[in-house]
C-alpha cells in the first residue's frame, strides 16, 4: 500500500524501493495460493516505476517484466491464474516498451499485433485502448504513417477519463496523453503541423491537470519533438529544461538524460554547434547504460549537422553512417528521410561540394517521404532539391517540383518551413 501511494504521489524511486522490499519479504514466507497472487501483483506493479527510474529498456526493468511473466506461468501451471485480467497486458506492455526504446522494429510490431489480438479476444475497453495506443507508434516508427494515425485515432475514441485515467499508475503514463503525443508526430509527418501542435498542447495541458509526474515527463519529452519539427525552438528548449528539472526532482535519470539530449538537438538546429556536440555526446554516453537506442537516427543526424558546422566532416560522416545503419538494422524508418536530407546538406558544406552526390541524397529523401506519405518530409526534401536546381539554373524544374507539394498543404502556413517554402516559390516565380 505504501508503494502504491508513493506511485500516486509521483515518488517513483520510493515506490520501486517499497515494492522491492515487499517482494523480498514474500520470498521468505511459505508459498500459498494467496501469497502467489500477491507476489504477482507486486511484481507487475514494479514494472511501472522502473520504466521511469531505470529506463524502459534497462536491465532492471526487463528483468522485472520477465520475472512477472515467469510467476504468472507458474501460477497458471498450478491452476491458479491471476484474478486481474489486466496483469497479462501489463507484462506484455513492459516487453513492448523495452523493445520500443531499445528499438527493434520487427519485434515491436509483432508484440503490438499480439497485444491487439489478445485485447480483441478479451473484448474489454481498457486492453483495446492500450492495444491501439501501442500499435500506433509501432507502425509510425517503422514507416506506416497513415495506418498509425488510424490506430491512434481509435485509441482516443476509446478513452474515457473516469475509467482509464487511473491506468496511468499501472502502465506508466496516462494513455490519452501518450496517444496525443504520438498522434502529434503522425499529424506532423502527414502534413498537418497546426493539428500536430494542437495535439501537443492538449497532451501537455492534460498531463499538468492529471498531476502524475511520469505522465508529465513523458509529455514534456514527446511534445518537445513536435515543437522542434515545427520550428518552435524556444518552446522545445523551455520544455527540455523543465523536463531536466522535474526528472532531477523525481530521480528519473533516463528522463533527465533525454532532456539534455533534446537541448543539444535544439542547439544543433540554432547554430550553437560546439555546445550541441557536448550535450548530445554526453547524453549518448548516459543512454547507453539504460539500453536506450530510441530515435537514435534523429539525434545522430542533428549531431552530424553540428559537427559539419564546426568543419569536423569526418565526425559528421561517421554520425550519418551510424544513423543510416540504425535505420536499416532496427527498421526505425520514421526519421529516414530526414537523415538523407541532412547527408545532402552536409555534402554541400564540404570544402569541395559535390552537387550530384547531394542531389542523390535529396532524391532518396524525397522517395522515402512519398513512400511513407510523409508530406512534411516531402516538402523539405523538395525545398532542398529546388534550391540546388535553382543554383544550377534549373529554375523551371525547381518550381515544378516545389509548387505541387506546397499547394497540397491546407494549414500550417505560419510555421517557419512553410514560410520558407513560400519565399522560395516567390523567388522562383
Amino acid at each position: 500500500m505504501v508503494a502504491l501511494l508513493a506511485r500516486r504521489g509521483g515518488a517513483l524511486v520510493e515506490a520501486a524501493a517499497q515494492l522491492t522490499r515487499a517482494l523480498a519479504q514474500i520470498a521468505t514466507l511459505p508459498a500459498t495460493a494467496a501469497l502467489r497472487r500477491e507476489e504477482i501483483k507486486l511484481q507487475v506493479a514494479l514494472i511501472a516505476p522502473l520504466l521511469h527510474v531505470k529506463g524502459y529498456a534497462a536491465p532492471e526493468t526487463k528483468a522485472a517484466a520477465e520475472r512477472a511473466r515467469l510467476l504468472m506461468e507458474q501460477a497458471e501451471a498450478l491452476g491458479q491464474p491471476p484474478e486481474d485480467p489486466l496483469l497479462l497486458f501489463l507484462v506484455l506492455h513492459g516487453f513492448w516498451a523495452a523493445n520500443l526504446v531499445a528499438f527493434n522494429g520487427e519485434v515491436v510490431r509483432e508484440l503490438a499485433t499480439q497485444f491487439l489480438a489478445l485485447a480483441e479476444k478479451q473484448g474489454t475497453t481498457a486492453p483495446l485502448l492500450i492495444a491501439h495506443r501501442i500499435m500506433g507508434p509501432s507502425l509510425l516508427c517503422t514507416g506506416d504513417t497513415r495506418e498509425a494515425r488510424a490506430h491512434l485515432d481509435q485509441a482516443i475514441a476509446l478513452y474515457d477519463p473516469a475509467e482509464h485515467r487511473p491506468l496511468a499508475m499501472r502502465f506508466g503514463e496516462d494513455q490519452r496523453v501518450a496517444t496525443l503525443c504520438w498522434r502529434s508526430h503522425a499529424l506532423w509527418l502527414l502534413g498537418y503541423p497546426e493539428d500536430a501542435l494542437a495535439d501537443a498542447d492538449h497532451a501537455l495541458r492534460d498531463a499538468r491537470e492529471i498531476g502524475h509526474a511520469a505522465t508529465l515527463m513523458f509529455a514534456l519529452y514527446f511534445t518537445s519533438v513536435t515543437h522542434i519539427q515545427c520550428g518552435n525552438y524556444a518552446a522545445a528548449l523551455a520544455q527540455s529544461d523543465e523536463l531536466v528539472t522535474l526528472a532531477d526532482e523525481k530521480g528519473a535519470e533516463v528522463w533527465r538524460v533525454v532532456g539534455v539530449l533534446h537541448k543539444g538537438c535544439v542547439l544543433a538546429l540554432t547554430g550553437v554547434a560546439s555546445d550541441a556536440v557536448q550535450q548530445i555526446t554526453s547524453a549518448f554516453t548516459a543512454l547507453r547504460q539504460t539500453g536506450a537506442t530510441f530515435w537514435r537516427s534523429l539525434s545522430l543526424s542533428y549531431l552530424a549537422k553540428a559537427y559539419a558546422e564546426l568543419g569536423q566532416f569526418d565526425d559528421a560522416w561517421r554520425c550519418i553512417g551510424a544513423a543510416m545503419m540504425a535505420v536499416e538494422t532496427t527498421k526505425e524508418r520514421m526519421w529516414e528521410a530526414g537523415v538523407h536530407r541532412t547527408a545532402g546538406e552536409i555534402v554541400l558544406l564540404l570544402p569541395e561540394p559535390a552537387a550530384a552526390k547531394a542531389e542523390a541524397y535529396f532524391e532518396r529523401a524525397l522517395a522515402v517521404s512519398r513512400q511513407q506519405q510523409a508530406k512534411s518530409w516531402e516538402l523539405r526534401a523538395s525545398m532542398n532539391l529546388a534550391r540546388l536546381w535553382c543554383d544550377q539554373g534549373k529554375r523551371t524544374e525547381a518550381r515544378d517540383l516545389l509548387a505541387p507539394i506546397y499547394g497540397w498543404f491546407t494549414e500550417g502556413f505560419e510555421t517557419p518551413v512553410l514560410q520558407e517554402a513560400k519565399a522560395l516559390l516567390d523567388q522562383l516565380a
